[in-house]
């Protein structure tokens, strides 16, 4: 796989959401938990996505439940959540597994691309985040303890990549 525009997800809805829909936008695709210390997170990312969508911003949630089962809800659960106490507009995908055996095709990619902490490929926690360029390939991965307003600077410079 070049780019992550080869792969789908399924979204909270059930359907289907191919990655080549994202072509020419960038990305901040992040693991989420509803009942996690970094959940009011959800926040700063929301206010990304307002404040860059119009330029070609995308924020992608995937929650996660394999980081101290902080998600547990049902998708119906998860969306009024999020909803509700942060606002969120952007959005949001089934939940997922991000590392082991079963983890997504995307987040397989993710790790892939952009290594953690002494070069390991796995997620240690919820929240983690990446960023994906207009071509499709990640340009940098930020851990949980990042804040979303702290890389506000690395997206304007994904987003003047044309």
């Amino acid at each position: 796989m070049t780019t992550i525009y080869q792969l789908q997800a399924d979204l909270l809805s059930g359907k289907e959401k191919y990655f080549l829909d994202y072509e020419g936008k960038v990305l901040l695709i992040v693991n989420t938990a509803s009942k996690c210390g970094f959940t009011p997170q959800f926040a700063g990312l929301e206010k990304l996505y307002e404040q860059y969508k119009s330029e070609g911003l995308e924020v992608l949630g995937f929650p996660c439940n394999q980081f101290g089962g902080q998600d547990p809800g049902t998708h119906t659960e998860i969306e009024t959540f999020c909803q509700k106490n942060y606002g969120v507009s952007f959005t949001m995908f089934a939940k997922i597994d991000v590392k082991g055996p079963e983890a997504h095709p995307v987040f397989r990619f993710l790790t892939r691309a952009a290594k953690g902490v002494l070069g390991t490929q796995s997620i240690k926690w919820n929240f983690t985040k990446f960023l994906v360029g207009r071509d499709g390939q990640v340009i940098a991965r930020y851990a949980p303890t990042v804040k979303p307003d702290t890389i506000s600077g690395d997206i304007e410079n994904a987003l003047a990549q044309k």
